[in-house]
């Protein structure tokens, strides 16, 4: 297999784990949600704090637009998507149902990449430590040109 074959394989692979992640958290979401401390908190008037999906949209080229919109759909979510994301969704997007609250198959799927000898754990990490400096790169270049402008306004004046 050629470099760019090994690429979309690690990138599948990648792409597959995240999604079975994000179906644990849910489940992990929903199970304290159940649980009998939240319950109790509820019926004194506490409202859940609701679970964000950051940043949505698809990074990968090749990938669908609306994958990650599509993929995330879930009661008591908030998915923050760019407005590239959120208009191709409105345009052709789909659900075509929502996230399990049990996680799905996420723990067979990611004990099956285990035994192929896949550290999902080592994954998850740089997935968000790269999300992570995603972020951080565009809050400074916000800042950035946030200082800019307010340069450009004072020197107007």
């Amino acid at each position: 297999m050629g470099q760019s074959g090994k690429r979309q394989g690690a990138a599948g692979v990648a792409q597959s784990a995240w999604h079975r992640d994000c179906g644990r958290t849910y489940r992990a979401y929903r199970e304290l949600l159940a649980s009998p401390r939240w319950r109790k908190l509820a019926a004194s008037g506490a409202r859940p704090q609701r679970l964000l999906w950051a940043s949505t949209g698809t990074k990968d080229p090749k990938a669908s637009d609306t994958l990650y919109v599509e993929a995330l759909a879930a009661p008591d979510t908030i998915d923050t998507m760019p407005e590239k994301t959120l208009r191709a969704f409105a345009e052709h997007g789909e659900i075509k149902g929502v996230m399990a609250e049990d996680g799905g198959d996420a723990e067979s799927e990611l004990a099956r990449f285990a035994k192929a000898g896949i550290d999902t754990d080592a994954l998850a990490r740089e997935l968000q430590r790269d999300g992570a400096q995603a972020f951080v790169k565009s809050w400074q270049e916000l800042m950035t040109r946030i200082a800019e402008k307010s340069d450009a306004l004072v020197h107007a004046g």
